[in-house]
């Protein structure tokens, strides 16, 4: 994977302590409605695609994968297995993106504490936890994905390590500079990234690492295709532009370190994801998409200064 930098992009900047939160504070609701239609949406989603991949080996993801096929894996198409191998590789390769993000935290001790703004049903942070050792928060606007995710965390004996909430991103109950790293994968595209990005540059210390994967629209092809609005009514949600992610990250204090286009890494995912028993009906909308250049998948990494 190659990073994907221009001078007008990114440019270089230069005791952690635990995130905290008084045990009587009383998390409020969704602030508005459309953050009650995104609750409500998540609470009641329940794809295969979702929940088979995370039986695979207990981590629940909700984003896609990167990398190459393990053709060999797959075994031959006619095999009365092959289909559970599949779903295996795509697994793999969710996976595989979950540790790409991780790898760009940065140094994080087992003291530290790391915030995941939309963890979903929590595959990630457990995925952290084993990796540093450190302490997880996550918060979601669902009840149940909070729910699954503590549910996770207590049969993997992490309770103490790794916790979701309900919570809204944007208005988080955690102290100013407490994270020693935060991160999105995949979920910046519910809310006003000027808000999100000045939440996330509050709770981090300075020097924090603040990274995101997300699909955006590309602003060189004009304006959001048609591909691109097929995939924000699907999922009820609002794509941003590439250069909406670095305006707004300019204007609270995050300073990119690195800008990787994962779009030729992501490929390979839809394209045998589109072949299994899984597909959602918006396969195609995220390969023609990401072939015509209209859409894109980023990495970037932002340090908090």
């Amino acid at each position: 994977m190659d990073s994907s930098v221009t001078n007008a992009e990114l440019t270089a900047t230069a005791g952690s302590t635990r995130a905290s939160v008084s045990p009587s504070l009383r998390i409020p609701g969704p602030a508005t409605p459309y953050q009650g239609d995104i609750a409500r949406y998540w609470d009641g989603e329940a794809r295969p695609v979702n929940l088979r991949l995370g039986d695979v080996d207990g981590l629940y993801h909700h984003h896609y994968g990167i990398g190459e096929i393990d053709t060999a894996a797959l075994g031959d198409a006619g095999d009365g297995a092959s289909e559970k191998a599949l779903i295996s590789e795509l697994h793999r390769l969710e996976s595989a993106q979950a540790e790409y993000l991780l790898g760009h935290l940065g140094a994080i001790g087992r003291k530290d504490t790391l915030l995941d703004a939309g963890c979903g049903r929590g595959g990630s942070m457990v995925m952290a936890h084993q990796r540093f050792g450190c302490s997880v928060e996550g918060v979601t606007l669902s009840t149940k994905q909070a729910e699954f995710a503590n549910g996770r965390a207590r049969e993997l004996g992490l309770q103490d390590h790794v916790r979701a909430r309900v919570c809204n991103m944007l208005a988080t109950p955690f102290e100013t500079g407490s994270a020693a790293a935060s991160w999105n994968n995949e979920s910046s595209m519910y809310v006003d990234l000027h808000d999100l990005f000045a939440e996330h540059s509050r709770v981090l210390e300075v020097g924090g690492r603040y990274v995101t994967i997300t699909g955006c629209w590309n602003p060189r092809y004009g304006q959001p295709s048609k591909w691109v609005s097929q995939i924000n009514a699907h999922f009820e949600c609002n794509i941003h532009s590439r250069r909406e992610y670095l305006r707004a990250m300019a204007d609270n204090r995050l300073v990119p370190q690195a800008i990787v286009d994962l779009t030729p890494d992501t490929l390979p995912y839809w394209e045998l994801r589109a072949t299994s028993s899984l597909v959602t009906g918006i396969e195609d909308a995220f390969i023609n998409s990401y072939r015509d250049g209209s859409f894109q998948y980023l990495l970037i990494a932002a340090d908090r200064v």
